[in-house]
């Protein structure tokens, strides 16, 4: 998540939260599957009810859903539409993939893979 948000928020004049905000539910989708049980404690923190009863995949899809609530409830975009142009994209997915932290995701990454992620947004 860090290596998108360092890549990101210098270079469009947007605040460190804001961008971690509206990166965080399309990273957490990318990463669910390498999450192990982490989803299930988040979607329960987040309030989620009958989380112990839920598949994994249920439980994930509710822990993103509720970050993406949240996010929506305090007004922060869910997108990067208007933030982020098209042909930078490359640049920051080159520099996210370069970045010292990638390495410590819970999934591995390709350039592609950080591609996709970005335009995913816009």
């Amino acid at each position: 998540m860090f290596v998108f948000n360092e890549q990101f928020f210098p270079k469009y004049d947007t605040p460190h939260g804001i961008a971690n905000v509206i990166l965080l539910p399309a990273v957490m989708e990318y990463n669910a599957d390498a999450t192990g049980t982490k989803y299930k404690d988040i979607a329960a923190a987040m309030g989620v009810k009958g989380t112990e009863d839920m598949s994994q995949e249920e439980y994930r899809k509710a822990a993103v859903d509720a970050v993406r609530k949240l996010a929506e409830d305090v007004g922060i975009p869910k997108d990067l539409k208007g933030i982020v142009k098209e042909e930078d994209i490359p640049f920051l997915a080159e520099s996210a993939y370069a970045d010292a932290c990638r390495p410590g995701n819970p999934k591995g990454t390709s350039v592609e893979d950080i591609t996709e992620l970005f335009q995913s947004l816009i």
